[in-house]
């Protein structure tokens, strides 16, 4: 077996993985990070899922660094995209237009802009991307990680941030980590069930690319499985209401059924999560000179395509395979229903001319390169985010103080900030949405670091959140500002021969690690704004 020494070596090149990755080589660490896919950047690459943000994110609500990434994804465009002039000057370029974003794009701008930032220190030999590669076994003596087996290889380092989609280091170093939803006895949250289910977590979604060709067949093969997804309607609580390949689909607010638009041929002017064309289009054919492109391009991650079947996590190599399989039979379902049978505005049926892209996806397949992961293990940390920390109403209640004047949890060991509403997709416990409004947040630093394990940290959506408030923690930018948090706090650590837990104690070196994370960009605190 062949042995690799570094300093910090992060386990999975996802957003948290890659920022936490760039944190610790400006603290002049050398850093090893594996990534299992033939891209880093998880879920705004190989799971093409362009970003969720919250409506502040131009001008406050992340960190320097993430703003780094997307005024990088901008400049990408405008140097070698065919913009309109129009475009081209907008300080704000959308280049989908979507609605869940301002800055909805490709998939592989994404990977070339972290590229662009991670090269040099690849060049110069700091940096060691390990592609393809995934965590089998790790060495630990007593309460201290010493190595990592990625196959054939083993990883020693001083510090390990765990920033693999499904949390894949914890069980494998021995921390004592939670899946699936706790009861409402052991968090008092509102929305947290009566009783504990460790399997209850989001559905997963294959997520694939589309764009439209008039006039051309380029329907796929009818899917093995076709016929089971055309006939099923979810067994949810509140009722689904219909078929899940169908337009109709539960408001994630109120759960009324609602019927959403989808035209490929005339899109909806305005943008907005009802249109399935303009909800995460991530090339508008309007930004660019007439003739460049034949046809918006439309990212597919929609409630048809939430698959409540199984998860991928807690279960054998057989079982992971079967769910993995079933989430793209059922991504390939839904674009097979779509091309011969769904309802068009015009009275017919179906639109042929749909086309996959994988070439945006960087597949053969025309499916996303990984599945779209929502929620992972989540370590035991010293600190456990709760509803009653950052949800509105738990807020009001807790706190006898209105919507206006209340604001989420004071953490004094902030490393960060986040917003997004509690946004939890249908579960494979039989769940509904569970989408309430949440309060501009902040991130703990006691949730990045386990309770009993000295030299190991969350990097992602691995942190101490519960099922419930994963729902508003696993976005983009807080994934981004996790990892990143945990790549500066293992530089720290280093350079001042102390740990994660002395770090947090609340003491001077505390206050000098904060003091260092503001000097870097990384914002602690939140302005007065009001809920989502």
């Amino acid at each position: 077996m062949k042995e690799i020494r570094c300093d910090v070596a992060i386990i999975g090149g996802g957003l948290g993985g890659c920022a936490a990755a760039w944190a610790a080589l400006r603290m002049g660490q050398q850093v090893v990070m594996s990534e299992e896919f033939a891209w880093i950047g998880g879920q705004m690459t190989s799971q093409a899922v362009p970003p969720d943000e919250h409506p502040w994110i131009e001008h406050c609500g992340c960190t320097a660094s993430y703003r780094q990434l997307r005024n990088n994804i901008r400049d990408i465009y405008r140097r070698s995209y065919p913009l309109t002039h129009e475009a081209r000057l907008h300080p704000r370029l959308n280049p989908g237009n979507g609605f869940v974003s301002a800055i909805c794009h490709e998939p592989r701008v994404s990977l070339q802009a972290l590229e662009e930032i991670l090269r040099p220190y690849e060049s110069g030999g700091q940096l060691t991307i390990l592609r393809g590669c995934v965590p089998t076994s790790a060495r630990v003596e007593g309460d201290r990680v010493r190595s990592v087996s990625l196959g054939e290889l083993e990883v020693s380092a001083d510090y390990f941030i765990d920033a693999t989609e499904l949390g894949d280091l914890l069980p494998l170093a021995g921390v004592e980590y939670v899946t699936g939803a706790e009861s409402q006895a052991e968090t008092g949250e509102p929305h947290a069930p009566a009783q504990a289910q460790s399997q209850n977590m989001q559905a997963i979604s294959w997520c694939f690319v589309l764009d439209y060709q008039a006039g051309r067949n380029n329907t796929i093969a009818k899917p093995a499985n076709y016929d089971y997804w055309r006939n099923l309607t979810p067994a949810l609580q509140p009722a689904w209401g219909g078929p899940l390949l169908s337009w109709q689909a539960t408001h994630p607010i109120t759960l009324e059924p609602v019927v959403r638009t989808f035209d490929p041929v005339h899109p909806k002017p305005e943008r907005g999560p009802m249109d399935l064309w303009t909800f995460r289009r991530i090339a508008d054919q309007r930004n660019f000179v007439e003739g460049a492109y034949q046809s918006d391009i439309v990212l597919v991650n929609w409630p048809q395509i939430d698959y409540l079947d199984g998860n991928p996590m807690e279960c054998s190599a057989q079982e992971k395979a079967r769910c993995l399989e079933g989430a793209r039979q059922l991504s390939l379902s839904m674009l097979y229903w779509m091309q011969t049978e769904g309802p068009r505005p015009d009275g017919g049926q179906g639109w042929p001319g749909l086309r996959l892209r994988g070439d945006i996806t960087g597949t053969s397949d025309g499916l996303a390169m990984a599945p779209y992961i929502r929620e992972s293990r989540r370590i035991r940390g010293l600190v456990t985010v709760l509803e009653q920390h950052v949800g509105l109403e738990a807020r009001c209640a807790a706190s006898g103080l209105s919507a206006q004047e209340v604001r989420a949890e004071r953490f004094i060991d902030s490393v960060g900030v986040g917003a997004y509403r509690i946004d939890l997709h249908p579960s494979t416990g039989g769940d509904n949405y569970i989408d309430v409004s949440s309060l501009p947040f902040q991130i703990p630093l006691g949730a990045l670091i386990p309770q009993r394990v000295t030299n190991l940290l969350a990097g992602g959506k691995n942190l101490a959140t519960t099922h419930i408030t994963n729902g508003c923690y696993r976005l983009h930018p807080v994934e981004w500002n996790v990892g990143e948090a945990a790549g500066w706090l293992a530089g720290f650590c280093r350079q001042n021969a102390t740990t994660p837990h002395q770090v947090w104690e609340k003491g001077r070196h505390l206050q000098d690690f904060q003091r260092l994370l503001v000097a870097q960009g990384v914002e602690l605190e939140w302005p007065e704004l009001a809920p989502l």
